[in-house]
C-alpha cells in the first residue's frame, strides 16, 4: 500500500497529533480510538474500518487519501492483498481462521469478477416450477445467448 507519492497514515497522524499538542491519550479521548490502536497505527499498522474512518475524519482528509489508486484492469491482486492484510491484522482471528477466510474471499472474488455474459436474464419462478424445468430453461437461455453472441460476432 505504500507508494512514494501517497501519504502514509501513521506519519500523518503522528505529525498532526504533535502539531495540535495532543498525547495519544488526549487523541483517544477526542476520537474514541484506543491508545493502543493509535500507537499501532503510528507505527505503520492498519486500523479496522471503523477506526480508519474516525482517523481520516479527525485528519480531515478523504478516506481514499492513503489507498493506492490503480487504473489498470489488474486490480485483483491489489484488492485481494489489501483484504488479506486486514484479515491478517485482525487479532480476533486465529491463523487457521485467517486461512479459511482468505480462501473464501479469493474464491468469491474470482467468481464475482469473472467475465460475466453481456446478456443476463432474471426470472422468478412459481413454487410449482420444478428443478428440472429450471435446468432446462437455463440450458435454453444459454443456447440463445450463444446464438446471439455468434450473430453479433459476424
Amino acid at each position: 500500500m505504500s507508494s512514494s507519492n501517497r501519504p502514509q497514515l501513521g506519519p500523518m497522524l503522528r505529525a498532526e497529533r504533535r502539531k495540535r499538542h495532543l498525547s495519544l491519550r488526549d487523541l483517544s479521548d477526542v476520537i474514541g480510538v484506543s491508545v493502543n490502536t493509535l500507537s499501532r497505527v503510528e507505527r505503520g499498522h492498519l486500523p479496522d474500518l471503523k477506526n480508519y474512518q474516525r482517523l481520516v475524519e479527525w485528519l480531515e482528509v478523504p478516506a481514499d487519501t492513503f489507498l493506492e489508486q490503480t487504473s489498470t484492469e489488474d486490480n485483483a491482486p491489489d484488492t485481494l492483498d489489501m483484504v488479506i492484510r486486514h484479515l491478517r491484522s485482525d487479532t480476533a482471528l486465529t491463523p487457521a481462521a485467517v486461512e479459511k477466510l482468505t480462501n473464501v474471499v479469493r474464491e468469491m472474488y474470482a467468481e464475482l469478477t469473472s467475465t460475466q455474459p453481456r446478456l443476463a436474464v432474471h426470472m422468478r419462478s412459481a413454487k410449482t416450477f420444478t428443478p428440472a424445468a429450471g435446468s432446462l430453461l437455463a440450458e435454453l437461455l444459454g443456447e440463445m445467448q450463444q446464438s446471439l453472441e455468434a450473430e453479433e460476432n459476424r
